[in-house]
């Protein structure tokens, strides 16, 4: 397996076309304070297989802080259908929208996708506490 694309966005489609498209793509949020609440984000992923890799696979992916300590964990599966001739690999495109993501404190989370036996670092997300604002002047 082949990690092609992992990035967190508001929200991706697949289009009828076949293309894939992602809108609000980001990597830093900010928050006034901790625990922050995310109210929706979507992470993406698109994977490449190869040919002894046909068949039913299992998926995960992981939100890890920097101590590797799991926020949230998405586990699933997909079928890997068997190469064609003259064919490009078959590919997983994984959409996966969230609802209500908690932060428990500042600081970088990655996504660590468990797929076809390998572990890889996919992609990540930055928390930052931003200051608050001051009270406007009477």
């Amino acid at each position: 397996m082949e990690l092609l694309l992992a990035a967190v966005c508001d929200t991706a489609m697949e289009r009828p076309d076949g293309k894939l498209d992602l809108r609000g793509v980001f990597h830093e949020l900010s928050a006034p304070g901790f625990p922050a609440l995310q109210d929706r984000m979507t992470a993406v992923f698109v994977m490449e297989w190869e040919p002894d890799e046909a068949g039913r696979q299992p998926l995960r992916a992981d939100l890890v802080d920097g101590d590797g300590t799991r926020v949230l964990t998405i586990q699933g599966h997909t079928e890997v259908a068997p190469p064609r001739a003259g064919m490009p690999p078959p590919q997983t495109r994984l959409i996966m929208p969230m609802e209500r993501v908690v932060f428990p404190h500042a600081g970088r989370f990655t996504f660590e996708l468990v797929a076809g036996g390998h572990t890889v670092r996919a992609c990540s997300v930055h928390l930052v506490e931003r200051e608050a604002e001051p009270a406007p002047e009477r």
